[in-house]
């Protein structure tokens, strides 16, 4: 789960993570108010959406005057924003984050991020922070300074003081420093994070550390006791099908081929997409329907897949468990009468029922091919999918 910059900022106060002032607004006159509001001579007027790149975009200005704010206001609020983050299509701008200017020294990176090979916390830093720390990443690694640490003992206080003089944070400032980098760990391990950014992370002249911008994700399976995250949730961001998946409790990520997929068990959803690639098709998506699914919740996730226009084909692939495969046959017969089926259907049945749940689709009346084994089922749907 994703959520804005500014939202991510009201959760690093929690952690009394130094910031600007800055609030959130959906209008042109109420960015004005808000400028106004916070005083000064210099604000910077923020696009939020769920991308980064937003600078280089054009969703990142300066204002010196409140006409300025004004004019950056109308520019960027409505605007479909370009990042490559976006994709070429981009995304709509909605609302606005208007934020104080400050003096900057000089902009670092810092980020937090979950090291699978180790099982533990990285906080990983730079000394070049800003719009470029991707190509510092790819072109110079040696740049970016890592810690580890168990995310049951927490970060030392010594290793964040390690980090923040490894990025070249001055040594006046390096306790500061570490202060704050404390706070994103806690933060990290606390909110059931998968990532904490804070790109850039700033010194001033005026020798405060600051967080001038805020990147979080969060592990969707943890926000069951996460209310006040999931409240953050903004649906206008995101996936539509994948929206309307969780209202039935399914795993459901949408891709670009024209193979729609429908298995129970993620471990089988991914042999499935892997085995459709290797007979040379394309899965338009990953769908995990669960053990315990039921034939309602089987007929939403048929329906998600045939409401993708670029699927061609439809692989069913289910191994019944606990999930019986007569449940799943009246699911598919369900939702291909309701939607009118027009495109062929490849499916495999294995386990609890299987006999039954092939004798509903035998009589069902509906063009459904029957095979024997995931092999002979993905070659006969990237055959049906290329015609």
């Amino acid at each position: 789960m994703k959520i804005h910059e500014y939202q991510a900022k009201e959760v690093l106060r929690r952690y009394k993570t130094p910031l600007l002032e800055g609030r959130v607004a959906y209008s042109v006159n109420e960015a004005v108010d808000v400028a106004r509001d916070i005083g000064g001579e210099v604000w910077v007027v923020k696009a939020q959406i769920h991308a980064g790149g937003r600078g280089k975009g054009g969703g990142v200005k300066l204002a010196k005057g409140i006409e300025e704010v004004r004019k950056h206001a109308e520019a960027i609020l409505g605007m479909q924003l370009v990042t490559h983050q976006t994709g070429p299509e981009g995304k709509k701008v909605n609302q606005l984050l208007i934020e104080a200017g400050c003096n900057i020294d000089h902009e670092y990176y810092l980020a937090a991020v979950l090291d699978r090979e180790t099982a533990t916390v990285c906080i990983m830093g730079s000394y070049e922070g800003g719009m470029d720390i991707e190509e510092v990443a790819s072109k110079t690694p040696g740049k970016i300074r890592k810690e580890f640490f168990d995310p049951a003992e927490g970060m030392h206080g010594f290793q964040a003081r390690r980090l923040a003089l490894a990025i070249g944070i001055p040594p006046k400032l390096v306790n500061r420093a570490a202060a704050l980098i404390l706070g994103v760990a806690r933060c990290f391990v606390e909110e059931d994070s998968t990532l904490v950014e804070i790109n850039p992370l700033v010194t001033t002249k005026d020798g405060k550390v600051i967080a001038l911008d805020a990147k979080m994700t969060f592990d969707d399976n943890a926000m069951f006791r996460h209310a006040d995250i999931e409240a953050y949730r903004d649906v206008t961001e995101e996936v539509p099908e994948e929206t309307e998946a969780k209202k039935y409790d399914l795993s459901y990520i949408k891709l670009d081929g024209t193979i729609g997929c429908m298995v129970n068990g993620a471990g089988l959803a991914m042999s499935t997409m892997d085995i459709i690639k290797l007979h040379g098709g394309d899965p338009a998506n990953f769908l995990d329907v669960g053990g315990g699914a039921n034939a309602e919740r089987v007929t939403a996730a048929f329906k998600l897949i045939l409401g993708d226009e670029n699927v061609k084909a439809v692989l069913v692939n289910i191994f019944g468990g606990i999930m019986k495969c007569d449940v799943i046959a009246q699911g598919v017969i369900a939702a291909a009468r309701e939607v009118d089926l027009k495109v062929p259907v490849v499916v495999r049945l294995e386990g609890t029922n299987v006999e039954k749940g092939r004798k509903l689709l035998d009589e069902s009346g509906l063009k459904i091919q029957s095979a024997t084994d995931l092999t002979d089922a993905a070659k006969k749907v990237v055959a049906a999918a290329k015609g």
